[in-house]
């Protein structure tokens, strides 16, 4: 089943190296304040902050991490089509990156703002892997 599924896997191993390194970025960001206390983020805080906004990073990929991993976990334990679960995971994992890099570069509080577009790639992509597990598995 490993080898059959190694692309999706790839993926999702992608994704979770991303969700580290955001959670790397985000901690020592928020280590660099002057008034840091460990687990506590300014409410004042907003877009302006790359505190704020690796924070913002980090929890918008943890919020997400479930809605991928578990139907592509379970797209793999009931045999759905490993090429379409791998291209799936991946276009996810891709504009998560992307989503994760504008986050960090662009300051605004703008919405939609570039991040959410890429955000709905991933949404998009996420949709697409109910639909087809949903079909596969009423068949």
């Amino acid at each position: 089943m490993i080898a059959t599924y190694s692309f999706a896997i790839w993926g999702l191993w992608l994704i979770l190296v991303t969700i580290f390194i955001q959670a790397t970025v985000a901690s020592r960001a928020h280590r660099q304040q002057k008034h840091y206390v460990a687990g506590i983020l300014d409410t004042q805080l907003s877009h302006e902050s790359f505190v704020f906004r690796s924070h913002r990073t980090f929890l918008n990929s943890h919020e997400n991490l479930l809605m991928m991993f578990g139907p592509a976990l379970l797209g793999m334990l009931v045999g759905m089509d490993a090429f379409w679960l791998g291209i799936l995971v991946w276009v996810y994992a891709i504009a998560r990156i992307l989503h994760m890099a504008l986050y960090y570069v662009v300051a605004t509080e703008a919405n939609p703002s570039p991040r959410s577009y890429f955000f709905i790639v991933g949404y998009a992509a996420n949709l697409v892997l109910l639909i087809m597990l949903g079909v596969h598995l009423a068949s």
